[in-house]
């Protein structure tokens, strides 16, 4: 195989292989149902931007608050904020997503 040939069949290999760990998601189950969430103070709307609100977190057995955070907009799409969903006794994480 010639060295050119091999450089972009590898590329497009590394390519595929990124853009499905891109899509993939980790699955974040709970034993017990998260505290309340805390009160944050929103800031001021900001041109371009949506506010992530803040939440809890399960991490190495317990829960752990990540602040709010801004990101940016995308045309045409709403931003659906992720949240905690009863699944049988345990908790499940609903990640945040572009709607």
């Amino acid at each position: 195989m010639k060295p050119v040939t091999f450089l972009k069949f590898l590329a497009a290999g590394v390519a595929t292989v990124t853009a499905a760990a891109v899509h993939a998601q980790e699955i974040i189950i709970a034993p017990m149902a998260p505290p309340p969430p805390r009160v944050e103070v929103v800031p001021a709307p900001r041109p371009g931007y949506v506010w992530d609100n803040g939440h809890w977190r399960w991490e190495h057995g317990r829960y752990v608050w990540i602040a709010g955070y801004w990101r940016p907009v995308r045309v045409g799409r709403a931003w659906v904020p992720g949240h905690w969903q009863a699944h049988g006794p345990n908790w499940r994480w609903v990640p945040g997503h572009w709607a």
